[in-house]
């Protein structure tokens, strides 16, 4: 049986982390750029919401050597805790740029950390340097190094397009809209659509959305204070949780629970007050 802690409300990584934009010169590969500082409270415990995103992780652990890293699409969340003080850089790759800057499909990445230098892309080549940079030095690098080695041809290129286009109508709907619909909107078949997102995401339309919406939800239930239960010491959100399903188009709570539960691992009830599953070890490396 997992083990539940009951503790104040839990941290994302993404509530630590400062994030820049990507320069307009590299928005066809990377959104943004990410700092973690140095962990050194090694009884903090970290929870890893689902992303539907690929990252190059930059990672400097004290002791250690510097690795450049590549995690993929998070399907679930992960509750983990530092081993040894640790910082790290996120660059968080463009939908679609997977194959382009690491030469495979997103869908290889999926719930996977490889080694940057072991993929077979162009990134691969620059992660010996770009382990080397302060964050400040990363996108300088990057936009004098970076498009001169991408060749990308005008269908690829049209491929990425119909594939934000996607994304964008799917975030602007809470309620979700049929594949059928979508695709017809785009002008695309259903089966290109679902093989869009596979091959340029790592994850189906509906999982996308899905994401998308326990997204959504933490951020709304952030976005409100939290009151402390004098009786336990526990903290409940001042927002509904009836209220969050009905803003993000579930058909009741009780659809909502669900959704959140299958990719958080707990209700959002529990998730809201601390009471999460134990952390455990970062994950392992794969191996292409």
């Amino acid at each position: 049986m997992t083990t539940m802690l009951r503790t104040a409300p839990v941290v994302t990584a993404d509530l630590v982390e400062t994030t820049v934009p990507a320069p307009e010169s590299l928005r066809p590969w990377f959104t943004e750029l990410g700092r973690i500082p140095t962990v050194r409270d090694l009884a903090e415990s970290f929870a890893h919401i689902p992303q539907a995103a690929t990252t190059i992780v930059l990672r400097s652990q004290e002791g250690g050597p510097r690795e450049a890293l590549v995690i993929g699409p998070q399907t679930k969340a992960l509750y983990s805790h530092p081993s040894k003080p640790a910082s790290c850089l996120r660059l968080r790759l463009a939908h679609g740029a997977a194959r382009p800057l690491l030469g495979v499909p997103a869908a290889l990445l999926t719930d996977r950390v490889i080694r940057l230098a072991d993929l077979p892309g162009v990134a691969a080549d620059l992660a010996d340097e770009l382990i080397e940079l302060r964050a400040d030095e990363v996108f300088k690098f990057l936009e004098d190094t970076l498009p001169q080695r991408i060749s990308e041809d005008a269908t690829r290129r049209a491929q990425r397009e119909v594939l934000r286009s996607a994304i964008t109508a799917l975030s602007a709907d809470p309620t979700g809209r049929s594949m059928s619909a979508l695709a017809g909107d785009l002008a695309v078949s259903e089966r290109h659509l679902r093989n869009l997102f596979t091959a340029g995401i790592g994850v189906s339309p509906k999982h996308f959305a899905r994401i998308d919406r326990v997204r959504r939800i933490l951020a709304q239930a952030r976005s409100t204070p939290s009151a402390q239960l004098p009786s336990t010491g526990d903290y409940k959100p001042t927002t509904s949780l009836a209220r969050l399903a009905a803003d993000n188009g579930y058909f009741d709570q009780s659809h909502m629970t669900a959704d959140f539960r299958t990719l958080m691992g707990v209700p959002p009830s529990s998730f809201l007050r601390g009471a999460v599953p134990t952390p455990s070890p970062c994950r392992p490396l794969d191996h292409i």
